[in-house]
């Protein structure tokens, strides 16, 4: 059997020493708001991990997110605020209280009742009182599609939803007729909101296909970075640059990667 909680608590003790009065110089230094960025990074390789289903490599980056939680309650428990054993707790207590169909008397028929269950126990618990719309509790620090799933699910959720999918489609041919209109007519702050318009009718689109949009694109964009280096691979073995390929060339290698899997 393993030990998780020998190692967990070793990680805590080496982050405590670090930010001892004999530790680490530039661990001394840092806040929690020092190193927000590094706890994004960190969430991010652990998903370029996942996608590259790399094992090896999900195992270290998950280690390295760890670090970062237990970095930030370092520095909440040298400020009084409360301590690493206080989240875990924390965690532990919302895990079992939010599955009383495992670890209480509660029957369910299916995963969609345990989502309604688990919301309906969510509105009894601290904090929740302060909520003053159903859309309250999606953080706004979120990169901005996946962010617009999760207040699309919400709204959704409360009634204000398409019919179909089919409605949700003729929206999208509507906000790429506006924002052709506006960019005839070459009214920049128009053209900013139709393009939001329109992005958030594509996450609606997802959302009634099922499909992440945050994973969708961040997976295309590694499909296009792999399509056009191999354009740039084209140019260098003609001895040339890819400025000096045409849009014929460029587009000739392009179609022969879409060909290659």
């Amino acid at each position: 059997m393993t030990q998780p909680g020998k190692e967990f608590e070793r990680l805590v003790e080496i982050i405590a020493r670090l930010r001892g009065p004999d530790g680490c110089p530039w661990d001394r230094e840092q806040t929690s708001e020092s190193i927000k960025p590094n706890l994004l990074e960190e969430s991010y390789e652990v998903l370029e991990a996942i996608d590259n289903a790399d094992m090896p490599e999900l195992c270290e980056e998950l280690g390295d997110l760890m670090m970062q939680a237990v970095f930030h309650a370092q520095f909440a428990a040298e400020r009084g605020d409360f301590t690493i054993e206080d989240s875990l707790r924390s965690i532990n207590e919302k895990l079992i209280r939010r599955h009383p169909h495992v670890f209480g008397q509660t029957v369910v028929a299916g995963s969609d009742e345990v989502l309604h269950n688990w919301e309906e126990i969510k509105r009894t618990e601290k904090g929740y009182e302060k909520r003053t719309s159903v859309l309250d509790g999606v953080p706004k620090a979120m990169p901005a599609l996946a962010r617009a799933m999760e207040i699309s699910k919400k709204a959704a959720k409360a009634g204000f939803e398409w019919p179909n999918i089919e409605a949700v489609v003729d929206k999208l041919e509507e906000e790429v007729g506006e924002l052709k209109d506006e960019l005839a007519a070459a009214d920049q702050t128009r053209i900013f909101e139709e393009i939001g318009d329109l992005l958030f009718t594509v996450v609606n689109i997802a959302r009634w296909s099922k499909v992440d949009p945050e994973d969708a694109l961040r997976v295309m964009i590694e499909r296009f970075s792999a399509r056009f280096r191999k354009i740039e691979d084209a140019a260098r073995e003609s001895g040339r640059s890819i400025e000096d390929m045409t849009i014929g060339e460029m587009d000739a290698v392009w179609d022969r990667a879409k060909q290659e899997k």
